[in-house]
């Protein structure tokens, strides 16, 4: 027996589109969202829609705004510890304060807490489906799927290997990393709403040989996700030409082994070179663009232009530690601030941001009915509503237009707002409060 059809009144911000540029946002005031098993079936204004289905129960939501739940392409498992470590750049960053973190997690009952942690953060900032960039240590990473598992969230992780250029506690060999990667895919992939990704760190910690058995594990499953770091400042580019001679540029260490095609992610890619682009684009593989950790390691500015031009999919990351909040509205905002600062920046507008931090990463990450509040879509959703008095508050009652309302939301609405989060219809925060996240 199913359930009986829901009806969400709201105020509805959602944009949809196949391309950044083709991006268009759809806002109702009074809106009536039909959602019937966890898929929405129906959107309109509130009163046609109650008259339409009067026996469906309705779930008033007036006051807030709808969005669609967001998706966060790259953000790390063990790094909520460092949010924050001022001062430094990238290699210096991993090892002054993130590998003595990372290495924390050996220890269980640690890693568990800190898989806990980062998935009520996700909740709570109205992420729905990520990507994690998970732990060096198998213990960990079945700690983290065991929680995930249990948390209501669409999520794809996995161990994360290297071997070199790694302390002892986090480096593996080519053999177990394929060996560990391979019984963490069977155990997990496909488990609910779990997917398995390989995640080599970097090629700065990882060999040949190490990349040769991410390829062999990638190969094994038409369905398992890839992810890894590209091209995030000049000084790590330099030590991976110097380490890969034979490799023409840095993706092409990854390519040698099978590891660019349409199932891919990379982080960063904040200096490509044109080819590269060309072959990211031709591949199909996606872009995590983390601007406020650009940002705060002073990586540079991401040319998405030069990614637009190229015809490479993009989408946002948190990139949480040395990115600022696991928000992505904080990350859309940065995205904005990257391209009013780029000579050729692209002048994004807040459709085009909010597709980033939706629509885009489901895309990128093979979630076809997720990303916008449309018919046909999992009802993967938030809420925010602002805090009586704040500035958010006041800011929302001058907006002129939706549009104006949405970019409002985009620079002031943070974790603080986000009041309620859906996953395919069920609840996972009410009224502020995890409703199934379980220790």
């Amino acid at each position: 027996m199913s359930a009986p059809a829901q009806l969400y009144r709201a105020s509805l911000l959602s944009s949809s589109g196949s391309r950044l540029a083709e991006a268009s946002l759809t806002a109702i005031a009074d809106a009536g969202v039909l959602v019937e098993d966890g898929t929405i079936t129906a959107v309109g204004e509130y009163a046609d829609m109650h008259r339409r289905v009067p026996t469906a129960e309705v779930t008033d939501l007036k006051g807030g705004y709808l969005l669609p739940g967001f998706v966060d392409t790259h953000v790390h498992l063990p790094q909520l510890a460092v949010i924050g470590s001022m001062g430094l750049t990238l290699l210096d960053w991993l090892e002054e304060r993130t590998f003595p973190e990372e290495l924390r997690f050996a220890d269980p009952d640690y890693a568990r807490q800190g898989a806990l942690r980062l998935l009520e953060r996700l909740i709570r900032n109205g992420t729905t489906s990520a990507l994690v960039f998970g732990a060096h240590q198998k213990s960990a990473m079945e700690q983290f799927f065991e929680v995930a598992e249990q948390s209501g969230l669409r999520l794809a992780a996995g161990l994360v290997t290297g071997d070199r250029n790694l302390p002892e506690g986090l480096r593996t060999s080519p053999e177990r990393a394929a060996a560990e990667s391979r019984e963490l895919a069977e155990r997990w992939h496909g488990r609910g709403r779990l997917r398995y990704a390989v995640t080599p760190r970097f090629s700065v910690s990882a060999s040949a040989e190490l990349l040769a058995a991410c390829g062999e594990v990638f190969r094994s499953r038409d369905d398992l996700l890839f992810t890894t770091h590209l091209n995030e400042m000049p000084a790590e580019i330099e030590v991976v030409l110097g380490a890969f001679p034979e490799a023409e540029d840095y993706l092409a260490t990854y390519g040698a082994h099978g590891l660019v095609t349409d199932r891919s992610l990379f982080a960063h890619n904040v200096h490509p070179t044109s080819d590269e682009l060309g072959r990211l684009a031709a591949a199909g593989s996606s872009v995590c663009h983390c601007p406020s950790s650009n940002l705060f390691l002073g990586s540079g500015l991401f040319p998405l232009a030069a990614h637009q031009a190229a015809g490479v999919h993009v989408a946002l990351g948190s990139d949480v530690g040395a990115g600022t909040s696991y928000s992505l509205l904080n990350e859309a905002l940065h995205a904005h601030l990257h391209q009013m600062n780029v000579p050729d920046g692209v002048r994004l507008q807040p459709a085009q941001l909010l597709w980033l931090a939706t629509r885009a990463g489901a895309l990128a990450l093979d979630l076809p009915h997720s990303g916008s509040l449309e018919p046909g879509m999992s009802f993967d959703a938030v809420v925010l509503r602002p805090a009586p008095d704040s500035t958010l508050a006041a800011r929302l009652e001058a907006a002129p237009d939706p549009s104006d309302a949405l970019a409002a939301l985009i620079t002031l609405a943070r974790e603080d707002a986000v009041r309620a989060v859906y996953v395919q219809g069920e609840q996972l925060l009410a009224d502020g409060q995890l409703v199934r996240m379980v220790a």
